[in-house]
Parts: structure tokens; C-alpha cells; sequence
């Protein structure tokens, strides 16, 4: 009996450090004011007491957990982890900004979808598919918004520059990886949806320049929905 007792001891004081390592994660990912990898929490613990990576993914599974049934989740995103509120509660707290959400030009989208879907890729095969010319302007806000990069350039003559999506991308459109972004089939099927007179006027000014929102602030209400309609059009092409 007595050796029972020595033996589960240890086991508690284990889950009482655990505890402490877990509510240390909650405050470092509810303070911070981006995504957080495992290790950029880890480097937040002074060095001699740094918990294992595998102490931190615990803590952070276990912080998941508490919050499913609340308004927030802890989302992993393609850059990290990080507090948001639920999609379906996002209309809501929209209504706390005075900023217009952020509306894109339908030229800008589907160059987006295009880099997305098909790259890495150069100008000049988005112009090829889209069979018009590619403003600069749109190159440059992409790269600006810090959602597509150059990856390459291409082996042939020029060396035109290949360009690939980001983290930042992915975060924005609150999805891990590529893998996240809709299919082929959801894309047609949300086609029909989308053919109403509001979007077909819409697509009438579709060169025109709009006011954004910031791209975190946007990120934390965003959703997969959000994703299907943006790059709907574009990405069966």
C-alpha cells in the first residue's frame, strides 16, 4: 500500500507543473497580437525553464479543448496558433469596426486564384489563362498585402519571376495550407450560387480600387465560406 502511495505521487506533481505550464501558454497566446508557433511560445520562457515542445502541444490541445463549447477558439493557422472568434459569431463583431469590410476588384481576385491554384506561375501565365493583361497595380497590392512572394524565377528568356502564395495568405483566409482552399466541385457548385444581378454589377467596375480593412483584424472573422466566394470565380479557370 505504501508503495502505491510513492509511486502516484509523482504522477501529480507532473499534472500540477503541466497546469502551470498550460495557463503560462493561455496568457502568452491571448496576449500576443499575431500567430504563435510552438517554439516562439517556447522562446518566451526564460531559457533555463523552457518546457519540452511535446509540454507545449499538450497544453495547447488541452486549451483547445476548454474553449470548444465558447464564443473563441484557439485556431491553428498556417503561421501559428491564435485566438479568434467562431466564424458563425464573425457578422457579430464586425459590427464593432466602422471600417468597411475590405472589397476586392474581381481582376484582383482572380489573379489571386490563379497564384493559388496554379502556381508557382509568372505574369505571363496568369495572362495567358485569364486572356487579358495583368495589371501592375494588382501585382503590386498582392505583394504589398504580403500574399503572394516571388518563389523563382523562371529558366526562360527575361528570367520572369515566379510568384507562390504566403503565410500570410493562408492566415488571412483563417486556413492552414493549400490543401484548405476549396475544390474544384465546391467551386462550380457555388458558381450557380453566385450568379445574381448583385455580382454581375459588381463585376462591371471590377478595375476599381476599394478601402481595406486590416488584413489581422479581417483575419479573426473570416471563413471558409469567405474563401469559396473570393476565389470562386477565378479558380476553374
Amino acid at each position: 500500500m505504501q508503495q502505491a502511495l510513492v509511486e502516484v505521487s509523482p504522477v501529480i506533481e507532473i499534472l500540477d507543473v503541466n497546469m502551470e505550464i498550460k495557463r503560462i501558454v493561455e496568457a502568452i497566446l491571448f496576449a500576443a497580437n499575431r500567430p504563435m508557433t510552438v517554439r516562439q511560445v517556447q522562446q518566451v520562457f526564460p531559457e533555463i525553464e523552457q518546457p519540452e515542445t511535446i509540454e507545449i502541444l499538450g497544453a495547447i490541445e488541452s486549451i483547445t479543448e476548454d474553449y470548444r463549447d465558447r464564443p473563441i477558439e484557439l485556431k491553428k493557422v498556417a503561421s501559428g496558433y491564435r485566438f479568434q472568434v467562431r466564424q458563425e459569431l464573425s457578422r457579430w463583431v464586425t459590427r464593432l469596426f466602422e471600417e468597411k469590410p475590405p472589397r476586392y476588384s474581381r481582376a484582383l481576385l482572380e489573379t489571386l486564384a490563379i497564384i493559388a491554384y496554379r502556381q508557382p506561375v509568372t505574369r505571363g501565365d496568369i495572362e495567358d489563362i485569364r486572356g487579358v493583361s495583368v495589371s501592375t497595380s494588382i501585382i503590386q497590392t498582392l505583394l504589398e498585402r504580403d500574399w503572394i512572394k516571388v518563389v523563382a524565377q523562371k529558366e526562360a528568356p527575361g528570367r520572369p519571376s515566379l510568384y507562390g502564395t504566403t503565410k500570410q495568405f493562408l492566415d488571412y483566409f483563417n486556413i492552414t495550407t493549400l490543401n484548405d482552399l476549396p475544390t474544384l466541385q465546391e467551386i462550380q457548385d457555388l458558381d450557380l450560387s453566385l450568379d445574381t444581378p448583385q455580382h454581375i454589377q459588381q463585376e462591371a467596375s471590377e478595375e476599381q480600387t476599394t478601402d481595406e480593412q486590416d488584413a489581422y483584424t479581417q483575419a479573426n472573422t473570416n471563413n471558409q465560406a469567405y474563401v469559396h466566394e473570393k476565389l470562386s470565380k477565378s479558380a476553374s479557370v
